[in-house]
């Protein structure tokens, strides 16, 4: 963990389909900036980020494609692994799960199955469940008893609480990603690989204000991500994406050796329920 950055790096994970784009989309206020017509069949399925300034604070939203999705195949997925990762460096404030609620199928616990496998305890701490379409849980069932019949989303849980649509909605989640990094002392999660990332990006960052004075910072800093993001793909060419996703959430080892004992998991924050998506 490392402190300091006013402005707050949040990412969103999830297979496609689960709402992860839309409620990006509620957060910011916007309704179409980021794609919202993914599908398992879909085409180009890329990393989308947007910094905006929502409610008083400065947020970078990082909208990921389907990482945990069985059909997509290693050769699509590893640059928007990096892609994220580069983004995000030197590490995000919170990691937003989001999971679709009404039909809990064999691929959303599967979901379930690979985020425990990834993260590390640590990644976790700096995690939050984001359920969406809330709305079509059976007439009577709770959120809470939702989670409680099903062992994986249990293992997953540590405590809950419910939000409905609207901009209030966002507001209370926007206080609970707050409170999260108040618990984790002001900081940011980060490891090895997302360090070493950060330093390439910034000396990358210098060469470029060398031999072009007139770019702005935030145009600097966007084609050094590019110029290490592509370097990273050839470098890590024959690494396999369940590595990169390893290194990323800081499986034990992974990010140091490039990338081991597996780790019992736990979450520290809530769940959320989005019952407008």
């Amino acid at each position: 963990m490392i402190t300091v950055s006013t402005t707050k790096r949040i990412v969103l994970l999830g297979k496609t389909g689960s709402g992860k784009s839309s409620l990006a989309n509620t957060i910011i206020g916007e309704e179409e900036t980021f794609t919202t017509n993914h599908s398992p069949n879909s085409g180009t399925i890329i990393c989308q980020t947007e910094t905006r300034s929502v409610n008083g604070r400065s947020i970078n939203l990082i909208d990921t494609p389907g990482f945990f999705d069985a059909n997509r195949s290693e050769e699509d997925m590893k640059p928007e692994i990096l892609s994220c990762i580069t983004e995000c460096a030197p590490g995000p404030h919170a990691f937003l799960i989001v999971l679709k609620v009404e039909k809990f199928s064999e691929q959303e616990q599967d979901v379930i199955r690979k985020i425990l496998q990834y993260f590390s305890e640590d990644a976790l701490k700096y995690a939050v469940i984001v359920f969406t379409h809330g709305d079509q849980l059976p007439k009577g069932k709770t959120i809470q008893e939702f989670v409680s019949q099903n062992k994986n989303l249990s293992d997953l849980n540590k405590q809950q609480k419910n939000y409905r649509s609207n901009q209030s909605q966002v507001e209370d989640l926007l206080n609970t990603i707050d409170k999260l990094v108040m618990e984790n002392n002001g900081g940011y999660y980060t490891n090895k690989m997302l360090q070493t990332v950060e330093e390439e990006i910034n000396i990358e960052a210098g060469h470029i204000k060398l031999s072009s004075g007139h770019l702005s910072p935030e145009e600097v800093r966007k084609q050094a991500k590019t110029i290490v993001s592509d370097r990273f793909l050839v470098s890590l060419a024959g690494t396999a994406t369940g590595a990169l996703l390893g290194a990323f959430f800081g499986l034990a080892g992974m990010s140091v050796a490039l990338l081991g004992s597996f780790m019992d998991f736990y979450v520290l924050l809530m769940q959320i329920c989005v019952s407008s998506l």
